[in-house]
C-alpha cells in the first residue's frame, strides 16, 4: 500500500499505528458551492484539502476525507442557492456532522485535531460543532485539543496588501474572485477556465438581509468581485503564508 497522508487511503492498522504514534488529525471542511461560470463546484472541497496534505505531510498528520458539503450558501458570500450545482446542509447537520466526527475520533484514540475550513458559511456552524463535542467528550478532558482555522485568516495582512494595491474588497466579496481563483490556478489549473469568466461583478448588496432573498444584487455569474487579477504568483504567496501559519500554529499547540 503506498505512502500516503490520506487517512481513507490507507487500511486500518495503518491508522491506527500512526495514530497511537500522536500524529495530528486534519479535518477540512468545504462545501459544493458554484463559483462562476470559470472554475468547478468543489472550490471549497480542493483549497483546504491540498493545504491540509502539504502540512500533513511535514508534520506527520493524516487528513481526513473532506465534509464536501456546506451550510448553506448566502447571496452576500456565496451567491445563494439559486445557482444550479450548489448544494447546502442546514447549520444544525453541519454542526452535527462535525461533532459527531470529533466524537469518534476521540474514541479512537485521536488527540490532536485540525480544523480547516474552507466556506465561509461554515464558521459558526464548525464552532458550534466543536463545543457540542466538547459537550459531550467532556470539558475536564485535558490531553484532547482542537484547532479551528479559516483558511482566509492565516494569509498575513502585508500579503493581501501585495494582491489587492488599490483596497481590499473584504473576504466575503473575494468569492470566486481573485484569491479562489489564482488558488486553484496554482493547486488544480485543469478545474479553472480564465476564458469563461463573466467578468460582471463586482456585487452590490444593501447593508442588511431581506427575506424571502430577492434575486438581485449579485451578479448573474455568482463571482461577487472580480477575476481579471488572479494569478499563480498570489497563489504561491497566498499558499505560503497559509502552510506557514498552520504548521507554526500546530507547533505551538501541540
Amino acid at each position: 500500500m503506498r505512502d500516503t497522508v490520506f487517512w481513507a487511503e490507507l487500511a486500518w492498522p495503518q491508522v491506527e499505528e500512526r495514530v497511537k504514534a500522536g500524529a495530528p488529525v486534519f479535518l477540512p471542511l468545504g462545501s459544493t458551492e458554484q463559483h462562476g461560470h470559470h472554475m468547478s463546484l468543489n472550490v471549497d472541497v480542493v483549497i483546504p484539502t491540498q493545504i491540509c496534505e502539504r502540512v500533513a505531510r511535514r508534520t506527520n498528520g493524516l487528513v481526513l476525507p473532506t465534509v464536501a458539503y456546506g451550510n448553506r450558501s448566502q447571496p452576500r458570500t456565496g451567491g445563494g442557492p439559486r445557482f444550479p450545482g450548489t448544494i447546502n446542509l442546514s447549520a444544525h447537520t453541519f454542526s452535527m456532522i462535525v461533532r459527531d466526527i470529533l466524537c469518534d475520533l476521540y474514541r479512537q484514540g485521536c488527540r490532536k485535531i485540525v480544523v480547516l475550513n474552507g466556506h465561509y458559511e461554515n464558521i459558526w456552524p464548525a464552532v458550534e460543532g466543536i463545543e457540542l463535542a466538547l459537550d459531550s467528550i467532556g470539558r475536564r478532558v485535558e490531553d484532547f485539543v482542537v484547532l479551528r482555522a479559516d483558511l482566509w485568516e492565516l494569509v498575513a495582512p502585508e500579503t493581501i496588501a501585495r494582491i489587492f494595491p488599490d483596497g481590499f474588497p473584504g473576504i466575503e466579496l473575494e468569492h470566486a474572485s481573485v484569491i479562489e481563483t489564482s488558488l486553484m490556478m496554482a493547486l488544480r489549473p485543469e478545474l479553472v477556465d480564465l476564458t469563461a469568466a463573466r467578468n460582471d461583478g463586482p456585487a452590490h448588496f444593501e447593508p442588511y438581509d431581506r427575506y424571502p432573498k430577492p434575486a438581485g444584487g449579485v451578479p448573474a455569474s455568482g463571482v461577487l468581485s472580480l477575476t481579471e487579477a488572479s494569478s499563480i504568483e498570489k497563489a504561491e504567496w497566498l499558499v505560503a503564508d497559509i502552510t506557514t501559519n498552520l504548521e507554526n500554529m500546530i507547533a505551538e499547540e501541540f
